[in-house]
């Protein structure tokens, strides 16, 4: 696993010849915080990349928060098959504790709000067991998705096992309309507005990248989030200040595991939820 970020203060021979300096598991590129790398900047800089990690046998690496930003870098590592850790796995791994996080910021009661989940083909474990965890404390919840009968045994088996009645729906007039909290797994920014949303409603899109096009919504879009944790086995001042938290931490968790094992380490590290961020709001 290899971490990509800028110089703090890019030598100029290294700018000139696009010269990349490897510290420890650090590739550091000569730019400079702030500079914008144009498409053919981008292109040399990723190439060299690639040759790089291709000797190593890496496939994986983290951004700084700086590269993040630059989609037409994030675009090519893609086009080269470099994987990019982005912390969209572990937001689903958390959801519940997102929520949480929402009814604390919010001073909400969660026996008082109303929760819909959209979902229509993730049906991993850890979105599943999420889902539970939710249904059991909060007033009601509903599950929207167009396919319904493969949610129907699990509608059944939380009635049987929880006690809990929950509705299943693809109703897009009523769907939505009394809740407060949407959680999104997978719905598209064309399948989320196809229905009625509550105006003052807080949407959390676990897979990012989804706008909200209803004139008269005025709640929060969330499509973004940042962790804090325990248990960091070194102290790096640039990985604590120039990476996203949930990217360090999700990077070092075998996600093979079951559930269980996952919960009880994040419980273990302690992961927060410090931040829910959208393009103009933050929570």
């Amino acid at each position: 696993m290899y971490y990509i970020q800028e110089a703090d203060k890019p030598v100029i021979v290294a700018r000139i010849f696009n010269i990349l300096e490897i510290v420890d598991d650090k590739i550091i590129l000569p730019i400079s915080s702030g500079e914008v790398i144009d498409d053919k900047r981008a292109g040399i800089l990723v190439r060299k990349i690639k040759k790089f990690l291709d000797k190593t046998g890496c496939k994986t690496v983290i951004l700084s928060k700086f590269l993040k930003k630059q989609q037409n870098f994030v675009d090519l590592l893609d086009v080269y098959e470099i994987n990019v850790v982005g912390g969209q796995w572990l937001f689903s791994v958390i959801s519940s504790k997102v929520l949480d996080y929402i009814v604390e910021k919010e001073n909400l009661k969660k026996e008082e709000t109303n929760v819909s989940i959209l979902v229509n083909n993730n049906d991993s474990d850890y979105i599943m067991q999420n889902i539970k965890n939710i249904i059991r404390t909060y007033k009601s919840v509903n599950i929207v998705t167009d396919h319904i009968g493969k949610f129907k045994k699990f509608e059944k088996d939380v009635l049987e096992k929880e006690g809990i009645m929950i509705t299943i729906t693809n109703n897009k007039k009523k769907s939505l309309v009394r809740s407060k909290i949407i959680l999104n797994v997978d719905f598209t920014s064309g399948e989320i507005n196809k229905y009625n949303i509550p105006e003052e409603a807080i949407i959390v899109n676990l897979k990012g990248n989804v706008e909200i096009n209803k004139k008269r919504f005025n709640g929060l879009n969330i499509n973004d989030y940042e962790i804090s944790f325990e248990n960091f086995e070194e102290f790096d001042y640039d990985k604590s200040k120039l990476y996203f938290q949930k990217d360090i931490y999700e990077a070092g968790i075998y996600k093979k595991q079951p559930y269980e094992y996952i919960e009880r380490k994040i419980i273990r590290d302690k992961v927060k939820v410090i931040e829910l961020m959208g393009r103009r709001t933050s929570l």
